[in-house]
């Protein structure tokens, strides 16, 4: 989907989990980069914020306070955003969920010549102590919102304003970091697609962007709430 406001973003998923939720339209993988963002999540606290109002407006960084788990995050450019919005079941386990999202993340990187793994003590996706992939999502009667993120040619300096998933003692890396190749996040959005497809046992049928719309513009009523900074 190429590069999309974060609150744009958070209103189509909004508009894909109702229409999910009514079986209006199947199961759906959003895939995208953000503009730099900060995210919280339900867990964070007020010390995960390391820069402060000004500082973030300086750097032209936006700030959301989101409903799904976890603490605090950072999108920006080169960094592979997944929003799956998936039926899961009445009977669905939410650790099993993320044990594959964490896979789908393993299969990309090891495509990437990145050696990545689970930490048993953290969710993600890590190479050494550092983290590659960010994983926060929200379950609803079934069926998923948010997702994963996967630093690709990610500028990693720009999570100094955070700490990252609240995690003091260990850092972020990339695909860049870790092998020196720069690869587009266009490309590893279809790795990841597929990937995704057969971890989840999905088919997968391409559509573009402007095919998302589950509903006619404004017919949700109101955009996800939270508080926004911009």
């Amino acid at each position: 989907m190429g590069t999309v406001d974060y609150s744009d973003a958070w209103a189509l998923q909004r508009e894909l989990f109702l229409a999910r939720l009514d079986d209006e339209r199947g199961d759906t993988l959003m895939l995208l980069e953000h503009p730099p963002t900060y995210t919280l999540g339900r867990r964070a606290l007020e010390e995960d914020l390391v820069y402060d109002e000004a500082e973030r407006a300086r750097r032209g960084i936006s700030l959301y306070n989101v409903d799904r788990g976890g603490r605090a995050t950072y999108h920006g450019p080169g960094q592979l955003v997944g929003y799956p919005i998936l039926q899961l079941g009445d009977r669905y386990d939410v650790l099993t969920y993320l044990r594959k999202l964490e896979e789908v993340v393993i299969r990309v990187a090891a495509n990437l010549g990145v050696e990545a793994e689970r930490d048993p003590d953290n969710t993600g996706v890590w190479v050494g102590k550092n983290k590659i992939g960010a994983i926060g999502v929200k379950i609803t009667r079934g069926i998923t919102m948010h997702g994963f993120a996967l630093n690709v040619v990610t500028d990693l300096s720009m999570f100094e304003g955070i700490v990252p998933c609240g995690i003091q003692d260990r850092w972020v890396t990339s695909i860049e970091q870790e092998t020196g190749t720069r690869h587009s996040v266009k490309s590893v959005a279809s790795i990841a697609a597929e990937h995704l497809a057969e971890v989840f046992e999905r088919p997968l049928v391409w559509a573009h962007p402007e095919h998302l719309r589950a509903r006619p513009t404004g017919s949700v009523g109101d955009r996800p709430r939270g508080s926004i900074e911009r």
